[in-house]
């Protein structure tokens, strides 16, 4: 194995609160060899924010240790639709993440509609982006993530947004980019120069992390520290390549 992609939230630490077993894990890969990434959908906050509070907690982190569902959405506008103007619901980190990624952002008659995890949103940021889904505008969302984990019970994350404006402008997205989907993958493959055999997705959800995994054609390993419990491992369609309690369980096996 030379690359692990790890999500944060769950697997990594749970709000504020690092794991006790996530530092030792990193050591262990660094004794290996083993190069990492931390791969979130999470599209509420900058690279740099990510960056900064994983220092913070322990382990000197760049921001180009992290790749968010944000970093693949501006990689795929980019490729796709680089002269398109974008109607954003996202935070400001957010916003400032696509403008420096060359993204036109507009209030008005827009080409692409596109939805993030935004702790920011407002009704009239609400009603501007129904507006133009029912006109028939592209919609974009960065991830499917319902909730989003918090020390004090999980928050509603993108995949409530996508239901709510679905029962309001009754359409889904066209495309969702982050994880499981194949947008978020393609990015990957296209920046680092890895095989797929050479790469573990690490993660604490089915239908987000360990679905990557097996989309993607690469290794997955469920961790039961953050929202998937045993019984809904054992109750789900599919199966991870390895299953273990936490990070810290996985030491042994590298």
């Amino acid at each position: 194995m030379k690359l692990f992609l790890l999500d944060l939230d769950g697997t990594f630490y749970l709000d504020s609160q690092l794991y006790p077993w996530s530092l030792p894990f990193m050591n262990a890969l660094k004794a290996k060899g083993i190069k990492h990434l931390f791969l979130t959908n999470n599209s509420s906050a900058s690279r740099e924010f990510y960056a900064d509070k994983i220092t913070q907690m322990g382990l000197e982190t760049q921001p180009s240790d992290v790749f968010s569902s944000t970093t693949a959405t501006i990689q795929y506008l980019q490729r796709r639709h680089p002269e398109e103007r974008v109607y954003v619901l996202g935070t400001p980190d957010m916003e400032r993440e696509l403008v420096a990624g060359g993204i036109t952002l507009v209030q008005e008659e827009p080409d692409i509609v596109l939805l993030g995890f935004d702790k920011t949103l407002t009704y009239d940021k609400l009603r501007k982006a129904c507006f133009w889904v029912r006109a028939g505008k592209t919609y974009i969302a960065t991830h499917p993530d319902i909730n989003c984990p918090m020390k004090e019970g999980p928050i509603p994350d993108t995949g409530a947004m996508i239901e709510l404006i679905a029962a309001s402008a009754e359409r889904r997205p066209d495309l969702i980019i982050g994880k499981p989907n194949p947008p978020i993958i393609e990015a990957l493959f296209e920046q680092y120069p890895y095989q797929r055999d050479e790469i573990a997705m690490v993660g604490d959800r089915l239908y987000t992390d360990i679905q990557t995994g097996i989309n993607g054609g690469i290794i997955s390993i469920l961790v039961l520290s953050g929202e998937t419990t045993r019984e809904m491992y054992d109750a789900w369609e599919n199966r991870a390549d390895f299953v273990f309690n936490n990070l810290g369980d996985i030491i042994d096996h590298l």
